[in-house]
């Protein structure tokens, strides 16, 4: 019966170490994905703050003919 009980035992160690090492690459993975992510938001931001001053700059100009023509129709 001892010896029943101690083959259980290491089945189920055996079958916990195994779940582990699999947790153990997906959050790996998952890291590596995240980090990924992270860097694509970061760029995608800087590409969105290039763009608001683009626009703003040209809202400016848009802005000043504006003012040009109507001040030149007045």
């Amino acid at each position: 019966m001892l010896e029943a009980s101690l083959s259980q035992l290491e089945a189920l160690v055996s079958e916990l170490v195994k779940h582990n090492r699999e947790l153990s690459e997906n959050n790996a993975q998952m890291s590596a994905e995240l980090a990924r992510v992270k860097d694509e938001n970061e760029t995608l931001q800087l590409n969105l703050l290039e763009q608001e001053e683009q626009h703003g700059s040209t809202a400016a100009r848009i802005q000043a003919l504006v003012e040009r023509a109507s001040s030149a129709a007045a």
